[in-house]
């Protein structure tokens, strides 16, 4: 017998045998092309089934499952009459002592972007004295997504390096990356493949931000009911195009019924798993049980292929905390910008990147007239661009499917690559056709689950 214990918010998935069921489930597929990540238990496969979160599993010795007990559910019992203070120290030492046990005695490598996940471990790890690596992205012919994350190095004296992410970089790299997420993810979001050989040339252990924006924000608005969830998770998770895209495969494979009736009723299953009455909380609760281990975590496999990984947020212990905060505390990323003040002023007075131009001191003047003069640069910036004809690249797909040479690579995948004995190529042909001639920006994503598709069927499909 094997004995498996899930975290709260897996790190990976976990597959296991079902011998009562065989062949690709396409419904499952329509799920992952909507929205690009699987649900639940989903597989490619419906002899394959993922363990669920925060449980306990005993497996035979043909690795099939035997039975699972859960040992956490996802809950709101808050303390109202904690104050706020009480709050944030009790946070601090909380995030302070899983990040001081992640890293131990290694060093640490810290992405950083302009926001507040990373932001705040920036500031623990300058405060428990670590010695870190620190990096963030920029898009080539792109907005500098550095600038922020540079000067928070520097406040924290840390080590930096900008990386630019070079136009059709997945075509020299969509065979390993499938290899290591196994295509449960759409190929042109972890950018960090295109530096994967620098990831390798650093030491030490990765200090990933990931999921703190989910935890430490409002999980819906106070206007929403009950009868507003399914709706709100379908305007979440659906990607654009996808909807579009999952019916079109839905029909041309001939499954029964309807496939947004579908959509909505495991998500109205999958709510009904949760026993929480506050709407908020059990709007986080559900993305932290179904969709941080099948869409966050899928392409932390992409790091971990470099050097080992540690993401506080994950953490067990932080996900608890969690569950007893009060929501009015945790709204507006309230906690962490109050953690940041306290810690390290200076960095509190460092540009918000979602804010721009104001910091975690001033961002309520994020409104008209104070942030009057920003706009108007912003406009005035983006007119003489486009006089120009100046085009920033904005989106990671732009990068892999815009110009002739990605073009080129791309087609081959499409329609050189076998996929239409997965796919009717009238259905790819339609779609892509869409993308180039009437809107790549609300078809980019079925053309990037067409590509993933395709890489799967090449190198997974035994059926094909």
């Amino acid at each position: 017998m094997k004995k498996i214990t899930t975290p709260i918010i897996p790190v990976q998935a976990y597959l296991v045998k079902n011998d009562n069921a065989k062949g690709i489930d396409y419904k499952a597929i329509c799920l992952f092309a909507a929205t690009g990540f699987f649900w639940e238990k989903d597989d490619y496969w419906k002899n394959q089934n993922v363990l669920a979160p925060a449980s306990f599993h005993q497996l035979n010795d043909t690795g099939k499952l035997t039975s699972s007990e859960p040992y956490f559910n996802w809950h709101y019992q808050p303390d109202h009459n904690r104050k706020f203070n009480d709050v944030l120290e009790k946070f601090t030492h909380l995030f302070e002592t899983i990040i001081a046990e992640q890293i131990g005695n290694q060093q640490a490598i810290l992405p950083i972007s302009g926001g507040l996940d990373s932001r705040s471990q920036a500031v623990a790890l300058k405060h428990l004295g670590k010695e870190v690596t620190s990096y963030s992205y920029s898009f080539s012919g792109g907005y500098s997504e550095s600038g922020i994350a540079k000067r928070i190095a520097k406040a924290c004296n840390f080590k930096f390096q900008e990386f630019f992410i070079p136009k059709g970089y997945l075509w020299d790299v969509i065979e390993d990356l499938a290899e290591i997420n196994g295509c449960y993810s759409e190929f042109t979001h972890p950018r960090q493949m295109a530096v994967l050989p620098e990831f390798n040339k650093m030491k030490g252990v990765f200090s990933l931000g990931h999921w703190g924006d989910v935890l430490f924000d409002k999980g819906a608005s106070e206007n929403y009911t009950e009868e507003d969830l399914v709706p709100l998770v379908v305007k979440k998770v659906v990607k654009k195009g996808g909807l579009e895209f999952a019916n079109a495969l839905w029909n041309s494979w001939g499954l029964e019924g309807d496939f947004q009736d579908y959509l909505e009723s495991r998500i109205q299953e999958l709510l009904n798993q949760i026993d929480i009455d506050h709407i908020g909380a059990k709007m986080r609760a559900f993305k932290s049980q179904f969709w941080a281990p099948r869409w966050t975590s899928v392409n932390l496999s992409i790091f971990e292929k470099a050097h080992p990984i540690s993401v506080p947020y994950y953490d067990n212990r932080m996900c608890e905390f969690i569950c007893k905060v009060p929501e009015k505390y945790l709204a507006d990323r309230r906690l962490q910008i109050a953690y940041i003040q306290k810690r390290n002023p200076a960095v509190a007075k460092i540009t918000w990147e979602d804010q721009r131009p104001f910091n975690l001191n001033n961002y309520q003047y994020n409104k008209i007239p104070y942030n009057l003069p920003f706009k108007v640069s912003r406009k005035l910036k983006a007119g003489v661009n486009k006089i120009q004809q100046k085009k920033y690249i904005q989106r990671n797909w732009e990068l892999q499917f815009l110009g002739k040479d990605n073009e080129k690579q791309l087609q081959t995948y499409l329609f050189e690559n076998d996929l239409k004995n997965f796919i009717p190529e009238k259905v790819t042909k339609n779609f892509y056709k869409k993308f180039q001639e009437k809107d790549s920006v609300n078809y980019s994503h079925p053309v990037s689950m067409l590509l993933t598709l395709s890489v799967w069927n090449k190198k997974f499909n035994h059926e094909g």
